[in-house]
């Protein structure tokens, strides 16, 4: 039985805005990497983000919880799905291209249905999700080359901590299934981000030092827009998509980010990709595809 939501016209616009949104968050977070360390980009995304969303959780008059073990769930959520995953793709893009990153950040949903297969019994492979992950790790094989993690370069260090970032996001989704599903999304994403923070300003100050706020205007630009708006702003369009479309569909936002990520960074940046990151990509998009369910049952309704 096909359980999927059909997606709204309204549902399309906002995952085409959120697409484009988190697409030019990696070339923002490119330019703030001009003036400061990674880590210090990681730093100001969740702390402006984390005032914003607390400020959102006010306006909506939602609970603030009290449970020591909510807060708890809160720092683990920030850990992985905020300062390992933004710190490692920050400390990437330093060395490969934001829509190179782009790419491969689409591998959260491959590495997401492995994780959930591991820690959940009701999310066991089937053969749809089983070609759909090899087809996703074709993909990022292709994307990364074969021949640069034969040489071993700092770029092939950069793109397997992009992966790195992808694996984390996947346990983060793990983690908040089990710790946060009571929460309203908006508070989760508020905790989230604070529990970030707790831990993200005293790394940044220790690995690179005092968090100076003495910056270019296109740095404070850069910051502004990935931290209000591809996080705070981001998060909470997230949530209403998700209840517009649901989990599955939403699924096709990974897929619309990299172009929006190659376009504005070859027109911002000036980056060229290798012809093998597109083939990748596209093997990637199709793997997510076969899981997001459409193509595989098109597949099997030719064959009856």
């Amino acid at each position: 039985m096909n359980t999927q939501k059909s997606i709204s016209t309204r549902a399309w616009a906002e995952m085409l805005l959120l697409a484009t949104i988190w697409g030019a968050s990696f070339v923002s977070i490119r330019i703030a990497l001009d003036e400061i360390g990674p880590m210090t980009a990681v730093a100001h995304r969740v702390v402006w983000a984390m005032l914003a969303l607390w400020a959102a959780v006010l306006v909506m008059r939602l609970p603030i919880p009290r449970d020591p073990k909510v807060w708890i769930g809160f720092m683990g959520m920030g850990l992985l799905n905020n300062v390992i995953p933004f710190g490692l793709m920050a400390w990437g893009q330093l060395h490969i291209e934001s829509g190179l990153t782009s790419i491969l950040n689409a591998a959260t949903a491959i590495f997401g249905v492995i994780a959930a297969s591991i820690f959940f019994a009701d999310e066991r492979v089937t053969p749809r999700k089983a070609v759909g992950v090899m087809l996703g790790f074709a993909g990022v094989a292709t994307a990364i080359g074969l021949e640069n993690l034969r040489e071993f370069d700092i770029r092939s260090l950069a793109q397997l901590a992009v992966i790195g970032g992808t694996i984390s996001y996947a346990l983060a989704s793990v983690w908040a299934r089990k710790r946060l599903g009571t929460q309203p999304p908006q508070v989760a994403a508020a905790g989230m981000v604070t529990g970030a923070t707790l831990i993200m300003l005293p790394l940044a100050w220790i690995v690179e030092g005092p968090i100076s706020l003495d910056l270019q205007p296109r740095t404070y630009l850069a910051i502004g827009y990935y931290a209000l708006i591809a996080t705070a702003l981001a998060y909470l369009l997230y949530y209403r998509v998700l209840a517009m479309a649901g989990s599955g569909n939403l699924m096709l936002v990974t897929l619309l980010i990299p172009p929006f990520a190659i376009v504005l960074g070859a027109v911002l940046l000036n980056e060229a990709l290798r012809p093998a990151a597109y083939f990748g990509f596209a093997l990637l998009a199709l793997g997510l595809l076969v899981l997001d369910g459409r193509i595989w049952r098109l597949i099997k309704g030719s064959v009856k």
